[in-house]
């Protein structure tokens, strides 16, 4: 069995970002580097100080379900974070390991669905935070992703290194880059081998010191609901509430769907775009196998 070095990176990252005094840890002693010290970190979770330390080591031992949960517990570790620290934890296991899929195909019937949202901006991520499909409104609202190189459709990719993207976000954009790093961490987790995924992430690294920061703070994320606030170009300000749907058919992939309270200014914002993108740079209303919908 390999060593686990991204299961001690993350236990260290999170132990790290631990407030000592908010445990009621207190002592006269200075620490010389942020967060709790292996010692009680280990105590905390109920293990050995010498089984913890080899954990962060990496080394090829493979932990039990009890444990893992004693040590996420002690790590005050929310719901996406469990998950990936599971993930990586039982990664030797030959019954967990999933070999990714040649492409990503989003089904017929979501694109329909996208189609009779109306003026709501709606899009699917697949693996790696691909962009796979996005309708009019989308497209309108935050990019046109048909016209992109199909390496380019990459919704990390795109408000990291795309200027109009920062803008767009103005305000919001380090959280939303913050939450696709994370979700970008978690997929890496569950297909370690994937070439395109260490290719994307080598890119990033090299090209935005900002990705460089967010990944090496093992922060990761699964996709919810929530509040978006943007600032577009042409309509100015909107406030919109965002779903996440996904799949029990294909895990890797979520439906985004964007909606404006009736009878605000960002639903009527919504409607301008939506009309003004119909007339003043027709695209194709159904995105086909020929643009997005290409295996990655």
């Amino acid at each position: 069995m390999a060593r686990n070095e991204e299961l001690g990176d993350f236990l260290r990252a999170r132990r790290a970002a631990l407030d000592p005094a908010a445990l009621g840890i207190h002592d006269a002693q200075k620490r010389r580097v942020p967060g709790l010290r292996r010692e009680e970190l280990a105590r905390l979770a109920g293990v050995s100080v010498d089984y913890y330390t080899r954990l962060e080591q990496g080394r090829p031992i493979e932990p039990s379900g009890a444990v893992l949960d004693a040590i996420a517990a002690a790590l005050q570790l929310d719901r996406a974070e469990r998950n990936y620290l599971e993930t990586v934890a039982v990664r030797a296991r030959p019954a967990r390991t999933r070999a990714p899929r040649s492409g990503q195909a989003v089904r017929p019937g979501v694109f329909a669905l996208m189609e009779q949202l109306g003026d709501a901006p709606a899009y699917v991520l697949g693996r790696r935070t691909d962009v796979l499909a996005a309708n009019r409104s989308a497209r309108a609202l935050l990019a046109d992703f048909n016209a992109m190189p199909a390496k380019h459709r990459n919704a990390t990719r795109w408000v990291l290194l795309d200027e109009a993207a920062r803008l767009l976000w103005a305000d919001e954009w380090e959280r939303v880059v913050a939450e696709l790093v994370g979700a970008l961490r978690m997929d890496a987790a569950r297909y370690p081998d994937d070439p395109k995924t260490t290719e994307l992430v080598g890119e990033l690294s090299i090209k935005s010191e900002h990705f460089r920061k967010w990944w090496a703070e093992q922060k990761v994320v699964e996709f919810s609901h929530g509040t978006k606030r943007l600032h577009h170009p042409v309509v100015g300000d909107l406030t919109l509430e965002s779903e996440v749907v996904t799949f029990p058919g294909d895990p890797d992939q979520a439906l985004f769907i964007y909606l404006a309270k009736p009878g605000t200014t960002s639903e009527h914002a919504l409607h301008l775009l939506t009309n003004w993108s119909a007339t003043s740079a027709p695209q194709q209303d159904k995105i086909t196998s020929g643009s997005l919908n290409q295996p990655h």
